[in-house]
């Protein structure tokens, strides 16, 4: 057999193993993509979307006049709120004036089953009032988030997510692979075909959400991945540039001596960033530990989930130890880039709302691969053709 002919037929080959890999894989790991689009295309804006759900999270625009409580003061109502829970709490500042709030507990006595479901309390910063108290997971937003994260399977699910987000990696590059225009008439490849038939525009629509979203989708799917499987990706990414391991941070407790106050703590902070803007408080979880307040400088590509901190001995006021994203490892700053890369922060509102958008691709994806795959099965079942070629599913 000529060499030339035999290089047609092995291409052929490929093409019909790779077109293979994409339709199953895709139609096996379809719904579980589908499903973390389309919540992910909600979770882009749970914050806000969670004020609108409960208008009660949100302070009024006269009362957002006033005053605003010490730090402290809005710690002691947490406390006094919740006087069965010693231990740290980590409170989350406001993120505008009408905002509340909120403080979480990490490790509740009613959910140490789990690996995720902190208390969550909202007080009002400018009467220093408790509005609310939820755990998370069981309310709405915190619902979906762990639908997407871990279809409610806590740890195991967030596995799953993670090998799925693996698998249709393969099945998005081997897309790729198959639209390729071999005569390189790109022009066609990427427009719709006019007055097509409903098959044809069936395939059309799969084809283009598959090119214009590929590197969007595929950001997420790595990243997505990445995130559900800390365990297996960072000892890989620490061996090869190392991450940032904090000092012990330890309190000199004094005898006599009594705990700063939380203001106290964030002007010790403040000293060491004088530009950044606070955005997390963490109070001591016992008599030797220390405040860690978390700080947002200009850069750095999360703005709610900063990596600059400060350590204050919760006694003396003496920061202990500091954390400067800009003096970071490459591995930390790949890590620290992941979840706003995987919520489209990095970006701003711009970045938020191409993920909201491309959210609802894996969806028309999933719902046009699986019309074609149909369409062509019932073709050849009507031809009697009882082996179909796969290479025909995607046949123009």
């Amino acid at each position: 057999m000529p060499v030339r002919i035999q290089s047609v037929l092995d291409k052929q080959r490929w093409r019909r193993f790779w077109l293979a890999c994409h339709l199953y894989l895709g139609l096996s790991a379809g719904l579980v993509f589908t499903v973390a689009g389309l919540t992910g295309s909600v979770l882009v804006f749970y914050i806000e979307l969670d004020e609108i759900v409960n208008p009660s999270l949100k302070i009024s625009p006269e009362q957002a006049k006033q005053p605003l409580q010490s730090y402290e003061a809005l710690y002691q109502a947490i406390k006094t709120s919740q006087p069965q829970r010693p231990g740290a709490w980590r409170l989350e500042l406001p993120r505008h004036p009408q905002a509340m709030l909120m403080a979480r507990y990490y490790r509740p006595d009613e959910k140490q089953h789990l690996q995720f479901a902190p208390l969550m309390v909202w007080v009002n910063p400018y009467t220093a009032e408790v509005v609310s108290s939820r755990f998370w997971g069981e309310y709405l937003m915190t619902w979906i988030y762990d639908l997407h994260y871990s279809l409610l399977l806590d740890k195991t699910g967030k596995t799953i997510m993670g090998i799925m987000g693996l698998v249709l990696v393969v099945s998005l590059v081997t897309g790729l692979y198959i639209w390729w225009p071999k005569t390189g008439k790109f022009k066609n490849a990427l427009t719709f075909k006019a007055k097509a038939s409903s098959t044809r525009f069936i395939y059309d629509v799969h084809k283009i959400n598959g090119v214009y979203g590929f590197l969007v989708l595929l950001l997420l799917l790595i990243s997505g991945a990445v995130l559900a499987m800390p365990e297996v990706f960072n000892p890989i990414i620490n061996r090869v540039s190392p991450f940032y391991q904090p000092s012990a941070n330890l309190s000199s407790p004094v005898p006599g001596s009594q705990r700063i106050s939380l203001d106290q703590a964030v002007q010790a902070a403040l000293y060491q960033f004088p530009k950044a803007a606070l955005r997390w408080l963490e109070t001591p979880k016992d008599a030797e530990a220390s405040y860690r307040i978390m700080l947002y400088q200009d850069g750095e590509p999360s703005q709610r989930f900063p990596k600059t901190m400060v350590w204050v001995d919760q006694y003396s006021g003496k920061t202990l130890s500091v954390r400067n994203p800009k003096e970071q490892s490459w591995g930390d700053a790949f890590i620290n880039l992941l979840h706003p890369l995987h919520n489209g922060e990095v970006l701003g509102l711009p970045g938020r709302l191409i993920v909201f958008i491309s959210g609802f691709m894996p969806a028309i994806l999933m719902i046009t691969g699986f019309l074609r795959w149909r369409q062509k099965r019932n073709a050849k079942h009507a031809a009697g053709i009882t082996k179909p070629s796969h290479a025909q599913w995607a046949a123009k």
